[in-house]
């Protein structure tokens, strides 16, 4: 994990966006979530009975994909949530030489990229 910030905004350009609205209650353990504009793997999830104020309540605790910090939250299950588009692409890395570049294999084309120590 680095020290560096990530920003996340849930707003784009040309139609496109990087996140969907999903029911609170409907998301689940290892689904994705938006928490304080952060886009967030969820690990627990568990949700309280309707009481005299009216919804049950979701209370959803993640771990940000970027930073590895934990966040909570809690939402009416009734209530959309912000999911994020989450795409996954796993590399194997094939040489790392001496002047700090780096050489990926994504699939079947080779990927140089340089990595500063």
């Amino acid at each position: 994990m680095s020290d560096e910030e990530h920003h996340f905004e849930s707003k784009a350009d040309a139609g496109a966006s990087k996140t969907f609205p999903q029911q609170a209650g409907t998301i689940r353990k290892n689904g994705y979530i938006v928490i304080k504009n952060r886009p967030c793997k969820v690990v627990e999830v568990s949700t309280s009975k309707t009481g005299k104020h009216g919804h049950a309540k979701c209370h959803f605790v993640a771990i940000d994909i970027f930073t590895g910090k934990k966040l909570e939250d809690i939402v009416p299950s009734s209530h959309n949530c912000d999911v994020p588009h989450v795409n996954r692409i796993d590399y194997q890395l094939i040489d790392i030489s001496e002047d700090g570049f780096v050489r990926f294999q994504l699939h079947l084309c080779p990927l140089f990229i340089p990595l500063f120590f």
